[in-house]
């Protein structure tokens, strides 16, 4: 089963500390239910001197959000939204803006 949201979707969340916030979605981690968004659940990690970080020390980064903790927000009226699917006479599924009908891209 699809999540419905996919990469480079703005959602915003509506649970939890980061609730309200708009955020664009950097990946989608489709076995676990979650979605890595940026600037958002921003965590602090202790990390030892590696090759990426040659200094080692505190990394701020971001953690994933279950997306039952998101919806998407639709391009054209700007509102939080659910999605609908509906499938074209060629076979291709398309998701539609439950508020204001249009297809999002």
């Amino acid at each position: 089963m699809g999540l419905g949201i996919k990469k480079n979707d703005t959602v915003i969340v509506i649970s939890g500390d980061e609730r309200g916030k708009k955020g664009r979605v950097r990946s989608v981690i489709a076995k676990e239910n979650r979605l890595l968004i940026e600037g958002l659940n921003i965590i602090k990690r202790h990390m030892k001197p590696n090759k990426k970080y040659t200094q080692g020390g505190i990394i701020e980064k971001e953690a994933p959000i279950h997306r039952s903790n998101v919806m998407l927000v639709c391009p054209k009226c700007d509102k939080p939204t659910r999605i609908g699917h509906n499938i074209l006479e060629n076979g291709k599924k398309i998701r539609l803006c439950k508020q204001c009908g249009e297809v999002i891209e």
